[in-house]
């Protein structure tokens, strides 16, 4: 299976992408991995302009990453959100990803798998509420199985998931595939 994780942290080695580190091990003994990081990829927001509606190859007018991210997307048999919780939200640069896969391009691709790996500083119980709310909606209008959900409140700090389960979790899920 082809998989590809978009990691929502701007922070290099912090704990969103020590988790999406673990989900990878675990996966890449029988799967294709492919980590596209909004580190390293520059993408601007969708601007609502719709041209990607109003050509035949649906090219956004903008010329950025993301059509090299629509291309890694469009190979993919599953797709990780791994993410940050800010305000109660997955990260901006997360956000800005995949509003632009408002396009028709989207209908191109082949995901039949998702999951889902946040990390929070917080530790309410309600903390993850949003963010739930928008993937199950996503998973039930794309028809996408849900493969899974690891979710990590109270690590604040750069490392703090180390002293948490989650990374095993993470490498479990993979595996389990």
């Amino acid at each position: 299976m082809n998989i590809v994780i978009l990691s929502g942290s701007p922070r290099n080695e912090g704990n969103t992408e020590l988790l999406a580190q673990a989900f990878t091990q675990g996966a890449a003994q029988r799967h294709n991995i492919e980590t596209i990081s909004v580190r390293n990829n520059k993408v601007n927001p969708c601007i609502g302009c719709n041209h990607c509606f109003n050509n035949e190859e649906h090219h956004c007018c903008q010329k950025d990453d993301m059509e090299k991210i629509y291309a890694k997307l469009k190979d993919a048999d599953m797709l990780v959100i791994a993410t940050p919780v800010y305000f109660y939200g997955i990260s901006a640069q997360l956000k800005t990803i995949i509003d632009r896969l408002h396009n028709p391009i989207r209908d191109t691709f082949h995901i039949k798998k998702a999951a889902l790996l946040a990390v929070g500083a917080a530790s309410l119980p309600e903390l993850f509420d949003a963010i739930l709310a928008e993937y199950h909606l996503c998973l039930n209008f794309f028809n996408i199985e849900d493969a899974g959900t690891i979710l990590v409140r109270g690590a604040k700090e750069k490392g703090d998931i180390r002293s948490t389960t989650a990374l095993q979790e993470a490498r479990s899920l993979a595996e389990n595939l």
